[in-house]
């Protein structure tokens, strides 16, 4: 395929390696402003850039008719808006907090524990994440995610950060740390035991391949709104 990588940092240039590797061609690749001209020559864009280029990237590659694979967080008040841009220009997007496929197994994990957990009262929950110094945001999209399942499937209402007691929200601590990818556990914690699942990510491939293996996949499917579930056929109810 040919594939333009918006946000040239250190995963832009995994997501460059692993792309080669893989048989695939670089039309083009920036960590400055879209040239317009330069970015049609792509079939697919992946996103990998700041919170404020996010957004403009991926109307830009939809105004274009460009499948935009987007593994930005910290933009999504603007989610909606790309949806709606998404359907009404008939294009392909794809929207990430966590490409790791061992990620994505973890929200499954998540979600099927916090149904689980959702009647026993005796237990409160509570997230934590650690990222590395370069991460902007907080807390990070991943554990923002891991929250929002939990929601789904309990009486928590929302999340806290810096965390809050509260009854009602899902406290969320965030650490950065020098050398940490990623690092996300959810732990449910009662008078009697504790109950803690956790994802350690040991280097940036696992994100960079996941974004070029959603890559690989939109470009076959027909229009629409997609997510990593999708592509890895992870299919529960939640």
């Amino acid at each position: 395929m040919k594939l333009a990588i918006l946000g040239y940092g250190k995963m832009g240039k995994t997501v460059e390696n692993i792309a080669t590797s893989r048989g695939h061609d670089i039309v083009y690749k920036t960590s400055n402003n879209l040239d317009i001209d330069r970015l049609k020559q792509a079939e697919v864009a992946i996103d990998f850039s700041t919170p404020e280029a996010a957004y403009f990237n991926i109307t830009a590659c939809l105004e274009n008719n460009i499948a935009i694979v987007s593994g930005t967080t910290g933009w999504l008040n603007r989610f909606e808006d790309a949806v709606k841009l998404c359907k009404s220009q008939a294009g392909k997007f794809l929207y990430a907090s966590n490409f790791s496929i061992g990620v994505n197994v973890f929200f499954e994990l998540n979600s099927q524990l916090a149904k689980m957990m959702s009647g026993l009262k005796e237990y409160d929950v509570k997230l934590k994440e650690v990222h590395h110094l370069e991460k902007k945001d907080a807390p990070s999209g991943t554990a923002i995610s891991l929250a929002d399942h939990i929601i789904k499937e309990t009486e928590y209402t929302d999340w806290s950060y810096p965390p809050e007691d509260s009854q009602n929200s899902i406290p969320i601590e965030a650490e950065r740390k020098a050398g940490v990818f990623g690092f996300h556990d959810v732990t449910y914690d009662s008078d009697i035991d504790t109950i803690t699942i956790s994802h350690n990510a040991k280097s940036r491939e696992g994100f960079a391949h996941g974004g070029v293996v959603a890559a690989e996949w939109i470009l076959k499917q027909n229009d629409g709104v997609y997510s990593m579930k999708d592509v890895l056929q992870l299919n529960s109810s939640t």
